[in-house]
């Protein structure tokens, strides 16, 4: 008799996973220490151009980041919850911790982060700013 595959204990993430209300909270108020506060004690989630693969835990899939044609500056872009991801970005969205944050802002030249830049609330914030939060 064929023994049973045991299905694994993860389940796909609900869409109200894909949230951080402190982060939300903060821009709502525009709160500039309450954002930090959430972004180094929560999540955000991020546009992905690739979702890492199912099976590898490790793959957090590939970042979207936005080069303005003109400059060539890059902007990182962070979300308090999926629903506030533009629709003209790639469909797939990550949700990362302040660790993931400070590694991903220290290896790429980014110029600029935008918080829920479609709204309700956005806000612009300095990566050398936003880094010394984190670490703060």
């Amino acid at each position: 008799m064929a023994a049973k595959k045991a299905k694994s204990g993860k389940k796909k993430p609900a869409p109200e996973d894909f949230r951080s209300e402190a982060l939300a909270v903060a821009l709502e108020k525009q709160d500039v220490a309450a954002v930090a506060l959430a972004l180094r004690h929560g999540t955000t989630v991020v546009p992905l151009i690739k979702p890492g693969a199912r099976d590898n835990p490790l793959d957090g899939g590939e970042v979207w980041t936005y080069r303005d044609p003109n400059t060539g500056d890059l902007a990182l872009l962070l979300f308090s919850d999926a629903k506030n991801k533009p629709a003209n970005l790639p469909p797939g969205v990550g949700i990362y911790d302040a660790a993931w944050l400070r590694r991903f802002l220290s290896a790429h030249p980014i110029t600029t982060v935008f918080l829920d830049i479609a709204g309700p609330h956005p806000m612009q914030a300095d990566p050398v700013e936003l880094l010394k939060a984190l670490d703060a």
